[in-house]
């Protein structure tokens, strides 16, 4: 009976979910999972969030329990807005480390994730890929090198006869693209898959970076390990400015 009265709080006290992270995260349930009236004076309670959030953070992870994670957790509980979850408020990614087969080897290509609205609902939609061998397609090279590789302001006078420079240097050819020119990731993995040379093999793991909070962001992963803090959980806290959040945030959505 005692055994089973401690698998039962150790899996009242996971973090099945991550939705269930959300609302404790916010205070909007209970320790058993029961939703709070909005109406109420628990929902969203400022101390029962003291008292929850710090359950929250993988307590095995010196990034974790610094005194960083205090300062995060008075910063969420003083009155001020912002400081909640939203769903469906963006700002939040999932990334998705995945197996494929691409000429016939297994590689690993991240997947980035986001939620976006649609009609009366949401789905989960792709807004970039990481895989190395698309990196190196495009190397950012030496100024000085890029700058070797142009076509003559006159060129249209000889009807671009010179172009062909572009296309005996494909390695290159993106140096005769225009200055803000960026590779789309994306479009090329689709592009591959349509193609039939990237096949699907499987999911390894799966993590969120949430910059919701002002002045914050920090990481959610699946600790799957016995005793109370396991589950979804703040793997990874950092404080940052919303200039830097905007710069990370590229990469999530070029």
């Amino acid at each position: 009976m005692g055994a089973f009265e401690l698998d039962e709080t150790e899996l009242y006290a996971m973090t099945k979910q991550v939705s269930q992270f959300f609302s404790r995260f916010n205070n909007e349930e209970d320790q058993f999972g029961k939703k709070y009236n909005p109406g109420t004076k628990e929902y969203r309670n400022s101390q029962k969030r003291k008292q929850i959030l710090p359950l929250l953070f993988d307590n095995e992870n010196a990034r974790t329990t610094s005194a960083l994670r205090d300062y995060f957790i008075d910063d969420l509980t003083k009155p001020k807005s912002g400081n909640y979850l939203e769903f469906l408020n963006g700002r939040w990614y999932a990334e998705v480390s995945a197996t494929f087969i691409h000429e016939g080897r297994e590689v690993n290509i991240i997947l980035f994730l986001m939620i976006e609205k649609e009609n009366l609902g949401s789905k989960w939609v792709l807004t970039n890929v990481y895989y190395p061998a698309f990196n190196k397609l495009f190397p950012e090279g030496e100024l000085a090198e890029r700058e070797k590789h142009f076509l003559h302001p006159m060129s249209h006078e000889l009807d671009f006869m010179n172009i062909y420079k572009a296309f005996n240097e494909p390695q290159v050819i993106e140096y005769y693209g225009r200055k803000s020119f960026h590779p789309d990731f994306l479009s090329l993995f689709f592009y591959e898959i349509k193609m039939g040379r990237i096949k699907f093999k499987s999911v390894d793991q799966l993590k969120f970076h949430i910059y919701q909070i002002e002045s914050w962001y920090f990481e959610v992963a699946y600790l799957n390990r016995k005793g109370n803090n396991s589950g979804w959980l703040i793997t990874n806290l950092m404080y940052m400015d919303e200039k830097e959040k905007n710069n990370f945030i590229k990469l999530y959505e070029p």
